[in-house]
């Protein structure tokens, strides 16, 4: 049975398509109850707006939880998502271990760059519901149509200068706070003083900003990966209706 509530605009159109019904089908029931069904099965489906709310509820959703695990102490430190010093700075760590008051650099630069990602990753969440809302019926249809990473694809185009602006200044902030730009700043002109070394630039927060959020993108493809193919994972039933559009 049919627990969609039919509307008085949808109840008239029944009854004169049943009119037209006894008159073609010269009242075969059979035929009659197609036609209900028909009808009734447009007043199922999901309308424009329930498809634009269940798309932004996920992603919504997906965001905050994503936001929430990276931005906590050890978000980005102990996860996948963790930021390790760019490969050309290894041969200044490797260098420095001999040194007294470098011989753990690498895992004192490593927690401390970690710390300021972390840091950056609560200024996440506002400028991606941003993008969200500003969604086009076109844009969640073709989320919703597309692969299992159409929504981060979509918000990393939508969103990646606006925070960079915002994580870069963040990152530098904290990695001050943590003393990290000092220490690596000291840890690479002792190195540059070792004779024959090639010279290392010490500024890091760039590759940090890039790092930083190259890990919440793909915390986010996680998420959307999660809901597009886990049907446990929508939480609520308008994104149980709506999902199944693309399963």
């Amino acid at each position: 049975m049919h627990s969609r509530r039919i509307t008085k605009g949808w109840f008239y159109r029944i009854v004169v398509v049943l009119g037209m019904a006894f008159v073609t089908f010269s009242c075969d029931p059979k035929a009659i109850n197609a036609v209900v069904d028909d009808i009734l099965s447009e007043t199922s489906s999901p309308s424009k707006t329930r498809i634009a709310q269940g798309l932004k509820e996920a992603l919504t959703n997906g965001i905050s939880r994503g936001t929430a695990v990276l931005s906590k102490v050890d978000g980005y430190y102990e996860s996948p998502y963790k930021i390790f010093l760019p490969e050309e700075a290894q041969k200044v760590v490797d260098k420095l271990k001999l040194v007294p008051g470098f011989s753990n650099v690498e895992q004192e630069i490593t927690k401390k760059i970690n710390r300021a990602a972390e840091d950056a990753a609560k200024k996440a969440k506002p400028i991606f519901v941003d993008a969200i809302r500003s969604m086009t019926f076109e844009d969640v249809m073709g989320i919703l149509k597309g692969n299992n990473t159409a929504a981060t694809k979509y918000l990393e185009r939508k969103t990646s200068g606006k925070l960079y602006s915002e994580f870069n200044p963040v990152i530098v902030t904290s990695l001050n706070k943590y003393n990290a730009l000092d220490y690596w700043e000291d840890a690479v002109n002792t190195y540059n003083k070792i004779p024959l070394v090639e010279k290392m630039n010490p500024n890091l927060d760039d590759y940090i900003t890039n790092r930083a959020l190259d890990g919440l993108f793909k915390m986010i493809e996680k998420e959307e990966t999660a809901i597009r193919t886990n049907v446990k994972s929508r939480t609520s039933e308008l994104l149980r209706e709506v999902f199944a559009l693309q399963d």
